[in-house]
């Protein structure tokens, strides 16, 4: 069973090998910390040290004052704001909560619900509101009663800096879009703190801001079978997401089961591996691999179109990559599967 903190070090920047040794010429400061879960790698190329190293220190805290903040099951803003929400309450809202759930809605709505913010209670009946889910897997009768209920995102009432829920239901897990919202904050501190070129690594997900000297940042897209499928040289202001079904699962009487629940069956979503896309927005690009995941093979064109995702590649259980003409322009494969299709969005 995999841990729930990983080391996955597949999507980390590779092909960086030039160390400088002048102390006046620029050289990658690197630093690595655990947060939301996973290993945070902040690579910054600059030639001043002490700057980038102040504003490490600065990533470190801003991100441990979100992993506080919203956190879907240890004790949290978060967590605090679901209790009243159950309780039929209505709350004014955190400054800090209110623009992720105001995108978040809007996200959850461009996807056809597909990217569901809302089913905190179907993440915890399956155990994955746990650092070590270790199953079983919920009975159908359970899940059944949960997806009756209709949760949707809908039911959460946003009003004058007020929030209330029309459905007992409904629980908050920003799981799927608080990392790409926390890249994004993130790389506006370190812009803002003079910092130009920097990547920012948070368990594969990643943000970058312009390059290393005259490479761009280079980065490899994990394989979910083994090893990496591709490598994508990225440009400034970009983040590259992805999900797989090999990250959060556990395994139960001989069964897997992954992370990655579809809202529409209550159970994990089946006919795809993985699925990367590129997107000036963090945010945006960590709503959609889950969304595009969960459409599979059949209706992931459509999901992302609806999402404005232009650079998408998706993996399925057959070992077929369905990829958009952009992305396939951007995609240097390392190893060759069973088939490509190429689509033009």
């Amino acid at each position: 069973m995999k841990a729930g903190v990983r080391l996955c070090l597949f999507l980390g920047v590779i092909g960086i090998t030039a160390l400088l040794t002048a102390c006046d010429r620029p050289d990658i400061h690197r630093d690595r910390f655990i947060a939301f879960g996973t290993v945070i790698e902040l690579s910054i190329y600059s030639s001043d040290a002490r700057a980038a190293a102040e504003a490490a220190q600065l990533i470190r805290e801003e991100l441990e004052e979100m992993h506080q903040a919203w956190h879907a099951w240890q004790p949290s803003l978060l967590t605090q704001t679901n209790e009243l929400l159950a309780l039929g309450h209505e709350l004014l809202i955190h400054p800090q909560l209110l623009p992720l759930l105001e995108d978040a809605r809007r996200l959850s709505e461009a996807s056809d619900g597909l990217f569901h913010p809302g089913l905190g209670q179907l993440f915890a009946l399956w155990g994955f509101h746990s650092d070590e889910p270790l199953g079983p897997s919920p009975s159908d009768e359970e899940i059944t009663a949960l997806l009756d209920a209709h949760p949707s995102m809908q039911d959460l009432i946003i009003d004058a800096g007020f929030i209330k829920s029309t459905n007992p239901a409904l629980q908050l897990d920003l799981g799927a879009y608080a990392k790409g919202y926390a890249l994004d904050q993130l790389s506006d501190l370190l812009r803002k703190q003079g910092i130009e070129n920097a990547i920012i690594n948070a368990g594969g997900d990643l943000k970058a801001m312009g390059r290393p000297g005259k490479r761009p940042w280079r980065i490899g897209i994990r394989d979910p079978n083994n090893g990496v499928l591709a490598g994508i040289d990225t440009r400034d202001n970009e983040a590259i997401f992805t999900s797989g079904d090999y990250e959060r699962y556990f395994e139960f009487e001989g069964q897997r089961f992954h992370h990655i629940l579809d809202p529409r069956t209550g159970y994990p979503a089946r006919g795809t591996r993985s699925v990367t896309v590129i997107h000036e927005n963090a945010a945006q690009a960590d709503a959609a691999v889950t969304a595009l995941f969960v459409a599979g093979p059949e209706r992931w064109l459509d999901i992302a179109q609806q999402m404005g995702m232009h650079y998408v590649m998706l993996l399925d259980d057959e070992d077929v990559l369905h990829v958009t003409e952009p992305m396939q322009n951007r995609l240097v494969l390392e190893r060759q599967p069973a088939a490509v299709r190429v689509y033009r969005p």
